[in-house]
């Protein structure tokens, strides 16, 4: 397999930095309230800057010939926004409809990884912890949706040390999911993506079990650690509130954010990219909702410089049928993540990309991804974030084109009536033109 884009990535594949014309120059430093991982330069994306389309070299003319041939395709339908530019001169390669809001599926997890990133900070850890409080022991959920029961148990053999310490031998256990409210519906939400697509969302969980009260089964699962290793566990667990006098007695803290993002995107987990969307609400001093937390990210985006227009999002996983974005922003967001301005906060999005071939990723070959004749010279070549709903495929994301420079591009399918393999079929024949290999 050829080298892999992330490797040339990691190998700092921008000889210079982006330059933007000077009316357009932006620099901004973050003003949400909240903490975040210092100031933080704002780079300028290709279109929030205003650029148009300049002379095409020899080789990008070659790519838009053929994607304007291309995209006939009737695998394609006939709703389709696209959009290449070049990743270090800004200039627009080719584009189709790019400012035409489709549903975006799960690249939506773009724009909330960057409001993720941006406001916790990549270094960010979430705390699950455990308190003792008169004969009660209460788990308490702290955001972390990748805790393990592996992680439960190493804190279970704390509380067991300190119980025994004070004599202990029995106890009832509740769990405290208060840091996020009851879990709702996302606009653009049916309940019959629960409890498959994605988990009633809350602030415990344990193994991203899919059950419709992840607490209460987080909850069970710390009982029965507690059991196997001495401790009496009476009664049935039970949600509560740890009181303000209860005292700590372990802790867990989970992954820093920027590898929790990078898993999140690798494998496209709607759980994790909820539970961040909250999490950056509530670092934002807002509540840990769906209107707060895509009201972050809109602010965030913005002040990126990324305009709007046509911009519309009701959750941070893309489940939501009522999700609207361009690949005109989605090629944008791209393009902030891979300034190297804005590398120690959203390099982990272009890390986290999965790559054309990546067995475990959303592009692994046990998805049928780049498997074709057009495509399966790109494996190894290509970034890029895939989403899929129902009338709804998208691929967006990175490659090195025939001319030696990294493009960025964007496809947005809506409503093509062919069968949705096909159409993903089609999509990476697309990405393997940008990348030339499909001449």
């Amino acid at each position: 397999m050829p080298n892999s884009p992330a490797t040339d990535h990691a190998s700092g594949r921008h000889r210079k930095s982006r330059t933007v014309g000077p009316v357009f120059r932006r620099v901004a430093v973050i003003a949400v309230t909240a903490p975040v991982a210092g100031t933080i330069l704002f780079g300028t994306s290709a279109f929030a800057a205003g650029q148009t389309a300049a002379t095409l070299d020899p080789s990008e003319q070659q790519i838009a010939t053929n994607l304007d041939t291309r995209i006939q395709d009737t695998r394609l339908g006939t709703t389709l926004s696209g959009v290449v530019i070049d990743a270090q001169s800004n200039n627009v390669v080719w584009g189709h409809d790019a400012t035409t809001a489709l549903m975006p599926a799960s690249n939506t997890k773009l724009a909330t990884s960057t409001a993720a990133l941006t406001v916790l900070g990549p270094d960010h850890r979430f705390t699950t912890k455990v308190v003792y409080d008169a004969g009660t022991v209460t788990l308490v959920g702290g955001g972390d949706r990748t805790l393990t029961s592996a992680d439960l148990n190493a804190m279970v053999t704390t509380v067991v040390a300190g119980l025994k310490n004070a004599g202990l031998t029995s106890v009832k256990v509740q769990v405290d999911d208060s840091l996020f409210p009851e879990p709702s519906l996302a606009i653009g939400w049916n309940d019959g993506y629960y409890p498959d697509s994605i988990a009633p969302v809350r602030a415990l969980v344990v193994d991203g079990h899919h059950v419709t009260d992840t607490s209460l089964d987080a909850g069970q699962t710390f009982a029965k650690l507690l059991a196997a290793q001495g401790v009496t566990v009476t009664g049935s667990v039970t949600h509560g509130v740890a009181g303000t006098g209860a005292v700590p007695v372990a802790e867990h803290q989970s992954a820093a954010l920027s590898t929790i993002v990078e898993h999140m995107l690798k494998v496209s987990d709607n759980d994790i990219a909820e539970t961040l969307l909250r999490m950056t609400a509530l670092a934002s001093d807002r509540p840990a909702t769906f209107e707060d937390g895509t009201a972050v990210v809109r602010q965030i985006l913005t002040q990126y410089g990324i305009s709007l227009t046509n911009f519309e999002i009701h959750d941070g996983s893309g489940l939501s049928r009522s999700n609207r974005i361009p690949a005109q922003t989605i090629a944008d967001i791209l393009d902030l993540a891979d300034d190297p301005a804005n590398a120690p906060t959203l390099k982990y999005i272009i890390d986290g990309l999965p790559v054309a071939g990546e067995a475990g990723s959303t592009l692994g070959p046990e998805w049928g991804r780049f498997d074709t004749a057009d495509s399966q010279c790109a494996v190894g070549k290509v970034m890029a974030k895939t989403g899929t709903l129902t009338g709804a495929i998208a691929l967006s994301g990175l490659t090195k084109a025939a001319d030696g420079a990294w493009k960025i591009f964007s496809f947005i399918e809506n409503n093509s009536t062919a069968d949705p393999a096909a159409t993903k079929d089609a999509l990476d024949g697309l990405a393997a033109t940008v990348n030339g290999c499909w001449a």
